[in-house]
């Protein structure tokens, strides 16, 4: 599909700001959510490049984590490397990027602000580095990937605490003999546009949160649940 002369403009702009040019088809299908392909009679959509996206991310920052931490634990690696990937954080890289601004989005997606969705944007950052590793290889997006996640990385090195709100939660539930959490999840509007709210309860203590997924739900109750449990204990 042929880009003319504005789109390429502005598709340059996003180009600039990550730091790596893309091969122009394989850009404007990293930009196409699925959303807008229904609506334009069944085009390909940014998925496939979003699963081999999610691929390169995960070994480039693990790579980086285990060479940069030679005296670190597979298992605080492995917090690491999930703070590092998760949906809130590429969000928040797409957000600095201003990928939201490019997505091909339905008229559905549009009206509920498909533009702001850690869902949406996270997917899309992924399949922006699937596009990056088809037009380069392995090297020139290894580079663009750890650009994009250098502040990610600085924070987990930081320090591990809040890396994995769930498994943290539990691991201070247990050392002060707080029964073990669990999590009650509510969703709520239609499936284009589907909010979850969890609570976490550790014993007499609760945390709330919402999210797109089940699962961003949960990791924000379980944050909330620590601070709360951590609060009441000094």
């Amino acid at each position: 599909m042929s880009l003319d002369a504005a789109e390429r403009l502005d598709y340059d702009a996003l180009t600039d700001s990550l730091g790596l040019s893309i091969d122009p088809e394989l850009l404007e299908l990293a930009l196409t959510h699925r959303s807008w392909a229904h609506e334009n009679g069944g085009m390909p959509t940014n998925e496939r490049l979003e699963f081999l996206g999610d691929s390169v991310l995960g070994i480039v920052v693990t790579e980086e984590l285990y060479r940069a931490n030679p005296d670190l634990a597979e298992g605080t690696l492995a917090k690491m490397r999930s703070a590092t990937v998760s949906q809130k954080a590429l969000a928040s890289v797409a957000r600095d990027h201003a990928v939201g601004e490019f997505v091909k989005l339905g008229r559905g997606e549009l009206v509920t602000g498909g533009r702001e969705k850690d869902s949406i944007l996270s997917d899309t950052v992924e399949a922006l580095i699937g596009a990056a590793y088809l037009t380069h290889g392995i090297e020139p997006t290894r580079a663009m990937v750890l650009r994009l996640t250098h502040a990610l990385l600085e924070t987990a090195a930081g320090g591990t605490a809040g890396l994995d709100w769930k498994t943290s939660l539990q691991e201070l539930a247990g050392q002060h003999g707080i029964a073990a959490p669990f999590y009650e999840v509510e969703g709520t509007g239609p499936d284009h546009d589907r909010v979850f709210t969890a609570t976490a309860i550790v014993g007499t203590f609760r945390g709330t949160g919402t999210g797109t997924s089940k699962k961003a739900a949960e990791h924000v109750a379980a944050e909330a649940a620590y601070k709360a449990i951590a609060k009441a204990i000094g």
